[in-house]
């Protein structure tokens, strides 16, 4: 079931046009930066988005003008993640094609995170979310007491049923303008 609505919401995301998808990164974007989560926090997790995903550049260079300290997931075996603080010139290519931080990097704990903005592939209307199957968020947000918020297109929203080791992030906001 997971694999199939995967597999389903993936296409639709790749098959939103370029233009559309640029108008509603921008609306998210300023979604993003608006909301009281962000105004609040000092340091803030995202992530590198993939092509297809809500795309995170211009929120971290915003981030960064606005002062606030900037991380982004280090990934290891056995599902095992970390927030690492984010430097341009520290960025390799992995073996999924992400861009991800190597060499001497500077871990942050996850008690020092006042924000982690989440991705992830199907959303429902109450947090709960699908990712890409790793893992690494559900075990990191786990123990993580700050606040999560996630930035989805319309095609993300889908109902489905959370298993009990599921952790809903707190905000997801959804493009909801006319295009």
């Amino acid at each position: 079931m997971k694999s199939e609505l995967r597999k389903q919401v993936l296409q639709e995301m790749k098959s939103i046009p370029q233009k559309q998808k640029m108008a509603m990164d921008q609306a998210l974007t300023e979604r993003f930066l608006n909301h009281p989560f962000y105004k609040e926090a000092k340091v803030i997790a995202t992530y590198l988005s993939f092509p297809h995903e809500f795309q995170t550049q211009e929120l971290i260079k915003r981030m960064l003008k606005d002062g606030k300290k900037v991380l982004i997931p280090k990934t290891y075996p056995k599902g095992r993640m970390e927030f690492v603080v984010y430097d341009p010139k520290q960025l390799a290519k992995t073996s999924f094609g992400l861009l991800e931080p190597q060499g001497d990097l500077e871990v942050v704990e996850p008690s020092q995170i006042d924000l982690i903005h989440v991705p992830g592939l199907a959303f429902t209307r109450e947090g709960y979310r699908i990712g890409y199957g790793g893992g690494y968020y559900d075990r990191y947000l786990e123990h993580f007491a700050g606040h999560t918020m996630s930035t989805i297109y319309p095609c993300q929203v889908q109902e489905f049923n959370s298993e009990n080791h599921d952790i809903p992030v707190q905000e997801v906001l959804t493009y909801e303008g006319n295009l």
